[in-house]
């Protein structure tokens, strides 16, 4: 159920996009223990002007493979949070080479009537989900 937004900028190939995908969903499954199946995910690329990502005065370099990953779910915990970054951190870094210092994750909670799959139905609050 979480909705996941990738802001990209341009230059990746869609075999690139698509290991990207895999792998956030791979660390967003594991850290929040939702299924498989739930994978809810869009890609946004941007020409390199349209995307200024500074470090808050962490001293980190950003580079062309930066990634701001927006992402829309219900309540976790804290603890849930922290493993999905660490999670989606360490492995953007080993298997797409995305350094750990070009991921910028943002998560904005809601609640089960925010959510309609389809239908004009909030599946959750009718209990069909």
């Amino acid at each position: 159920m979480p909705l996941l937004r990738f802001d990209l900028i341009k230059g990746r190939d869609a075999a690139d996009v698509k290991k990207l995908l895999d792998t956030a969903h791979d660390a967003m499954v594991e850290a929040f223990d939702v299924p498989a199946s739930d994978r809810y995910q869009v890609v946004h690329q941007h020409e390199p002007y349209e995307m200024i990502m500074e470090d808050t005065g962490l001293g980190y370099e950003r580079t062309e493979k930066f990634v701001l990953l927006s992402i829309v779910s219900k309540k976790r915990t804290a603890g849930q949070k922290q493993r999905l970054y660490a999670l989606t951190a360490e492995r953007l870094a080993s298997i797409c080479g995305i350094p750990s210092t070009d991921l910028m994750i943002s998560i904005t909670e809601n609640e089960d009537a925010d959510w309609s799959f389809g239908l004009g139905e909030a599946q959750f609050i009718t209990g069909k989900l």
